[in-house]
């Protein structure tokens, strides 16, 4: 018997909520204040997060829905569960990071458009560690998906003296997602844990992740990162980027994830609409092109992975 009722309408409701929550993040990262660096940042919007994640997580656990403190778990069982978290925990850590780093120096739109290439290294991972072998349109579909994405990455020139080293910061990001993912898919489809104990757990890790990293790194960085705390900006990011986790988990358990994916995919675009009046930034033809190749690319990976009756080169979120 289901654990609970789904949905279809309500997973799609979350997801149109999810894509707008992504749209609107890179505006929010890009309208911190200017003495706010990029780790400092990232730092602090995790401290936010976990704020906002913990409320959640206690009145589920005083509900009674115990996730996966259910589990009667061996020493070895723990250990290996520990040593999971851990690591996952740094890869989501560094891709928030990452993520900062990547939408100020390459600019909101064409990060937004970089993280989109999650396909890519999500067929690269089913091909090394699944043996899963592509059809002739997959591949075909992911040639046109690189090509669209070193079109952006040279600003729309196809030289590779104009590649922006900024957008390959950018694309560290879906590629630690999915090495993160493919890292916890087995732990998330085999035990009960809740849509509030993952995102609780992801973001006090990544946090003491980028407090370590700050502290090391930057001269003062535990005052610069906990100065950035009490800034505007980061408690904002803070609860979207929250928020958007929590949505997404919630839709996931409603609909595929394919299908999620698929109604997120264009979150890009609002993006771009954004940044032009609250970043002031001017958006070129080709970003325009890149963008619905791109979506054209997804959606028909999408497609394809659904008529060989897989699922995983969908987008997942961060």
């Amino acid at each position: 018997m289901a654990l609970f009722a789904r949905s279809a309408g309500k997973g799609i409701a979350l997801s149109l909520v999810s894509l707008i929550l992504l749209g609107i993040m890179p505006i929010i990262s890009n309208l911190r204040a200017a003495d706010v660096g990029a780790l400092s940042f990232a730092f602090a919007l995790s401290v936010w997060q976990v704020v906002f994640a913990a409320p959640l997580f206690v009145w589920e656990m005083r509900s009674g829905s115990k996730g996966i403190f259910s589990l009667d778990l061996s020493r070895r069982e723990q250990g290996r569960m520990a040593l999971v978290a851990l690591f996952t925990g740094a890869l989501f850590g560094l891709s928030t990071y990452l993520y900062v780093l990547g939408v100020e120096n390459a600019g909101a739109a064409n990060a937004a458009i970089a993280i989109q290439a999650y396909p890519l290294f999500a067929i690269f991972w089913e091909t090394v560690f699944l043996k899963r072998r592509k059809t002739v349109v997959e591949l075909g579909l992911t040639g046109v998906l690189l090509g669209a994405l070193y079109y952006i990455g040279t600003g729309g020139t196809f030289m590779m003296s104009d590649l922006s080293p900024w957008f390959l910061v950018s694309l560290g990001v879906p590629l630690l997602w999915s090495i993160a993912h493919v890292i916890i898919k087995e732990e998330l489809t085999k035990t009960p844990i809740t849509p509030a104990q993952v995102t609780l757990f992801r973001v006090v890790l990544s946090t003491l992740f980028l407090l370590a990293v700050l502290v090391v790194v930057v001269p003062s960085g535990f005052d610069a990162g906990f100065s950035a705390v009490f800034q505007t900006m980061s408690a904002i990011m803070g609860l979207v980027y929250f928020l958007e986790l929590i949505v997404w988990f919630y839709a996931v358990r409603h609909i595929d994830v394919s299908l999620a994916s698929s109604i997120t995919t264009p979150w890009p675009a609002l993006t771009m609409v954004l940044a032009v009046p609250f970043l002031g930034d001017t958006i070129e033809a080709y970003q325009v092109v890149a963008l619905l190749i791109v979506v054209v690319c997804i959606y028909g990976l999408t497609h394809a992975s659904l008529r060989k009756g897989h699922q995983d080169t969908a987008i997942p979120e961060a």
